[in-house]
């Protein structure tokens, strides 16, 4: 019985944290590259969409019902194989300080060097390292999103 208690405790406390860090390399928001589908939704919980229109099973995780902003995951064989900011969540950051909404230059000194990939109205610039790609997403020359995917992995979302 105590058991049971304590995993509804666990279940109930997940969410989508309220300011997620980007850790490059390794974690957004708390989810890695390869983590089940359970892991994440014991990080995240599980109050998410699915897009019914992607050509991957995604999730979007949100702050509540008919909001943008959030987290999303991209899963193959029930396993996270991107995950990266939707819209612009306010409070999330590098794990060296970076907020989104910061000038392009600000993460470039911080967290540099990158490589420019051209989107359909907007920028990314990315690094590869250790089998996975950070992404730093750019709208008029301000961060407006991070992702994590696998290494030389497309980020145009």
């Amino acid at each position: 019985m105590k058991l049971a208690l304590a995993l509804v405790a666990v279940a109930t406390s997940a969410s989508l944290p309220k300011a997620g860090t980007l850790v490059p390399g390794h974690s957004l928001g708390g989810i890695r590259l390869g983590e089940s589908a359970a892991q994440a939704t014991a990080t995240l919980g599980t109050f998410y969409g699915v897009c019914d229109g992607c050509t991957r099973t995604t999730w979007y995780f949100t702050y509540g019902k008919w909001t943008r902003s959030g987290l999303a995951l991209e899963l193959t064989s029930g396993r996270v194989t991107a995950v990266y900011t939707v819209w612009s969540p306010p409070g999330w950051r590098t794990r060296s300080g970076v907020r989104l909404g910061a000038p392009e230059a600000q993460f470039f000194a911080l967290d540099g060097p990158f490589r420019q990939v051209s989107c359909r109205g907007y920028d990314v610039f990315v690094h590869d390292a250790h089998g996975t790609r950070t992404a730093y997403y750019v709208v008029d020359q301000k961060l407006w999103g991070f992702g994590l995917l696998r290494a030389r992995a497309n980020p145009c979302r």
